[in-house]
């Protein structure tokens, strides 16, 4: 009887201790995503003039139809937008065209639902979402300059 308990003890607390190193790289997880998810964004702006502004927009609704897990309901000369996600880790994509000079700053947006839970807690599809939305804005202005001129 007195080996069951010590062992079911040694077992009790070996698991905290693997919960507690889980948790401890959940959250280091999340605080490096979150990094992730900001350089991400400030990587997903790009200037253009107006000799291949109009060919930037373009490609951009078409990255966006690319990317986005949701059609997009909204393309005009200042903004794209793509419909609110209806599933659970789903990527939707906008983009917003702001003067600058005689130009223009491009930038894409991302959101995904269920990335986060209340008060900004990592939401039950993070990873995923995160992953998805990285990946997407990192890419976007290669993409615009792999097809754009003057990019």
């Amino acid at each position: 009887m007195k080996k069951i308990a010590t062992a079911a003890l040694v077992a009790l607390v070996l698991t905290a201790c693997s919960s507690a190193e889980k948790q401890e790289k959940q959250a280091q997880d999340f605080a490096h995503n979150e990094s992730g998810l900001v350089t991400a964004q400030r990587n997903a702006a790009v200037d253009c003039d107006p000799s291949n502004c109009d060919a930037a927009w373009a490609l951009t609704k078409r990255y966006i139809e690319q990317h986005s897990n949701t059609p997009v309901t909204r393309a005009d000369a200042v903004a794209i937008e793509t419909d609110v996600p209806s599933s659970s880790g789903d990527a939707a994509l906008s983009a917003t065209r702001a003067a600058k000079g005689a130009g223009a700053t491009l930038t894409l947006f991302a959101q995904c639902r269920n990335m986060y839970g209340p008060d900004g807690a990592q939401g039950k599809d993070y990873d995923e979402c995160a992953g998805k939305i990285i990946k997407a804005q990192n890419g976007y202005v290669p993409f615009l300059r792999a097809h754009a001129s003057g990019q």
